[in-house]
């Protein structure tokens, strides 16, 4: 990390001040580089080039879009060890995990390059009077994007393709402590040949973020956060009357009945719950496992716990690196302690790590009840929670328990029970058997307080286009 502007021990609060763009080593807590918020004039004039592209950009051919999109993938791909190392430096997930990500951008590229001519072209409609009648997607002007640290790079594209190949122009504004990674994006967008200023990123205030969502010239907003910061965001868009997406957090249910595979569920539920340090908004972090299977599932789920080698991210033999903050690592004890003084059964110890850094010892936990936090809160690190039911319907009463409804897996032999059991289940996406996550290629988003609206697959752009209707007599 040879990039220092300085270089010491900071606060863990002011890892997360809005208006100040920070990079810490969350392995040691020192601050690794301060950069620049922009000043008030400085934020306008990135609108008013934002909103002045739109113009060209919005007539450029399709043809020349697929060609750009599929420019920046390849220099993405060619970039990889570059992005990924910053990734790490940034938000601490392992250099493995970080070069998984960074491999999501160039494929999200490729799939609306792909898929432009289908999700662009225009549907017939058949209407009395009239000798055609079709819909087309069309752009609306600039677009907002408000994206999180947690996947810096694979978040970022998922709001800028769509809405850069619908005919949108882009400003976004990353999470404080991911603006080295984010700025990268910039310098290969314009070595791919995009034309200047159809996408930006804008080292803004929390104030001048509500005054573009206020400004006329900004059409629509988009963000992936906390449901605090989506209420907030979301609130100023209705004030607006703008459309917004909003991708919010999760509690997602891991639901393991009478007739699972239970070494596949046990393996399957560990693992993606300890991706990227469980900080994951679709993470799986609700276990509810039928009393049948629970003693068994329960060896076998942490075990994969007990395994785990927290350390130095760039160390090759690193599975779990450090929290993406020392606010992130303190914040998370205090739920599991909450969770230990009120009683709930420790099956396997963890907790902050002594010494420097955002090292939180992966723990599963079990005996959670409605007095502790760790019930309706979202526990955003490497907690398993373990919840023991009598059978399928109890399990469908829990996981609806929350406020929360982003996705949630079921286990299940008996497919008929799995599926009604899924169909249950309040949320916007259920994986049956496997774990879902987030392909490119479907819906993503939720229900309740996970948030408004959905992001990738066919329906990814909808949000952020003028579905236009022509008639012709």
């Amino acid at each position: 990390m040879d990039d220092h502007q300085s270089k010491q021990a900071t606060p863990s609060t002011s890892e997360t001040s809005s208006d100040a763009y920070r990079t810490f080593n969350p392995a040691t807590g020192e601050l690794v580089k301060v950069f620049p918020t922009l000043a008030d004039a400085e934020a306008d004039a990135l609108l008013s080039r934002a909103d002045e592209a739109f113009s060209s950009w919005r007539s450029q051919p399709v043809a020349r879009r697929v060609e750009l999109f599929l420019t920046l993938a390849d220099l993405l791909d060619a970039n990889l060890d570059r992005i990924a190392r910053q990734v790490t430096i940034d938000m601490g997930k392992p250099l493995a995990q970080s070069k998984m990500e960074a491999q999501l951008g160039p494929a999200i590229l490729r799939y609306y390059a792909e898929h432009a001519e289908k999700l662009l072209a225009g549907t017939d409609v058949a209407l009395a009077g009239f000798s055609k009648v079709y819909t087309r997607r069309e752009p609306i002007g600039v677009v907002v994007a408000i994206e999180p640290w947690n996947g810096p790079v694979y978040q970022a594209v998922r709001a800028i393709a769509p809405n850069l190949m619908v005919g949108n122009t882009v400003i976004l504004k990353p999470a404080e402590i991911v603006a080295g990674t984010t700025l990268i994006l910039d310098e290969l967008f314009a070595e791919a040949g995009f034309p200047p200023f159809v996408y930006q990123t804008a080292l803004a205030s929390r104030e001048q973020i509500s005054s573009f969502i206020a400004d006329p010239r900004v059409r629509a907003v988009t963000l992936t956060g906390s449901d605090r910061a989506g209420a907030s965001i979301g609130e100023q868009a209705g004030r607006n009357i703008k459309p917004a997406v909003l991708e919010l957090g999760g509690s997602d249910a891991f639901i393991v009945l009478d007739s699972a595979d239970i070494a596949a569920a046990a393996g399957m539920g560990a693992v993606c719950r300890l991706a990227l340090g469980g900080q994951v908004c679709v993470s799986p972090k609700r276990v509810i496992v039928t009393e049948k299977v629970a003693d068994d599932f329960i060896r076998q789920y942490t075990e994969v716990f007990a395994s785990q080698k927290v350390g130095d991210p760039f160390d090759a033999e690193t599975t779990l690196g450090p929290l993406s903050s020392l606010a992130a690592a303190d914040g998370l004890q205090a739920q599991y302690q909450d969770a230990i003084d009120k009683g709930a059964t420790v099956l396997l110890p963890g907790g902050r790590m002594a010494g420097e850094g955002a090292f939180f010892k992966p723990a599963v936990l079990t005996g959670i009840t409605p007095d502790m936090r760790l019930y309706y809160e979202e526990a955003f690190g490497p907690l398993g929670l373990i919840f023991r039911v009598p059978d399928a319907d109890a399990a469908i009463a829990l996981a609806n328990d929350t406020k929360y409804g982003l996705g949630g897996t079921v286990y299940g032999q008996d497919l008929d029970e799995a599926r009604r059991v899924a169909q249950a289940l309040d949320t916007g996406m259920v994986g049956i058997n496997q774990y879902l996550g987030a392909p490119i290629e479907i819906p993503f988003g939720g229900t309740k307080s996970s948030g408004v609206g959905r992001e990738l697959g066919l329906s990814g752009m909808d949000a952020f286009s003028n579905i236009k209707t022509y008639a012709v007599a």
